[in-house]
């Protein structure tokens, strides 16, 4: 049950345009959307939830209109927003069972043994007694991908799984997404390159309101295989170099900054090729769109 989007468009009052004729075929599996803050994801991820509406444009998953049968729809989608709050004094067990019957599994026993089974999946259930104001950030979140996965949902939409997570809860929140990955269409929307690197086999870039890149992540890496050059600088010498090259990006590395440039061949003394991975690419986008609203 493959998603398609295509020209949607959304602005809102004061002129923001927050999605540009947005057009994404998203089939099974894991699927990446990357960008920055601002770039429209949140936007685009309540939208297709059907949380709010877009000026134009059309969402069909399978056969359904999103935004005309947004009932049908609802009743296969599992959704964890951004902001995914909980109630504190209530126990994991006690809520997940509030949500399903919210969800209208009315049977009790049905209900308890879908609650059980859920928590089990999410490795919650030794948990289940203890108050969500106890949990770790990451309990909140695989109790929130718990209370998605209600009702056997076809699509999965996560905004911002990880932020805030350790690497040990990181890693344990990938397993469980990679894994719900395998059967369903999941939609999972982030600005951490790591996250759609090590998870999703499709993936987009989207820099205000519009969708920059798409498709296999590894195919966009060969795209800059041979033109991506890094070298070790001071600090005092990156406004230099930001001057005389094509910086992709710059971050520290032991006590120095190592600089990425985008270059057809070797750029210069000091310079050596590197293997792109989609940081490279990511970077290159962002730095792409930013010269061309520049010029």
């Amino acid at each position: 049950m493959d998603l398609e989007i295509k020209d949607l468009c959304k602005t809102y009052p004061g002129g923001v345009r927050a999605l540009n004729n947005v057009e994404l075929t998203i089939p099974t599996g894991m699927f990446g959307l990357l960008g920055p803050n601002g770039a429209g994801k949140s936007t685009l991820m309540r939208t297709i939830a059907t949380l709010q509406d877009p000026d134009s444009g059309t969402i069909k998953l399978g056969d359904i209109d999103v935004l005309r049968d947004k009932d049908s729809v609802r009743k296969v989608l599992g959704y964890l927003p951004q902001d995914f709050g909980v109630y504190p004094t209530v126990t994991a067990e006690s809520l997940l069972d509030h949500f399903a019957v919210l969800k209208g599994i009315q049977n009790g026993k049905q209900r308890r043994e879908i609650v059980k089974a859920l928590l089990e999946r999410t490795n919650l259930y030794h948990a289940r007694k203890q108050k969500l104001g106890g949990y770790s950030g990451g309990m909140r979140q695989r109790f929130g991908i718990a209370q998605a996965l209600l009702g056997q949902p076809k699509l999965i939409i996560v905004d911002e799984p990880t932020a805030g997570l350790d690497p040990e809860e990181r890693n344990r929140f990938h397993n469980l997404l990679s894994e719900l990955g395998e059967n369903i269409v999941v939609l999972l929307s982030t600005h951490i390159v790591e996250d759609v690197r090590d998870l999703c086999t499709r993936m987009a870039i989207l820099v205000k309101g519009q969708v920059l890149q798409s498709g296999a992540p590894q195919e966009a890496i060969d795209g800059l295989r041979g033109q991506v050059w890094k070298r070790l600088i001071s600090r005092g010498d990156l406004e230099a170099v930001k001057r005389e090259h094509n910086v992709i990006f710059n971050r520290l590395f032991a006590g120095r900054i190592e600089v990425h440039v985008l270059h057809q061949s070797n750029p210069g003394e000091g310079f050596e090729t590197v293997e792109p991975d989609l940081e490279d690419v990511y970077f290159t986008t962002l730095n792409q769109a930013n010269h061309k609203q520049a010029a």
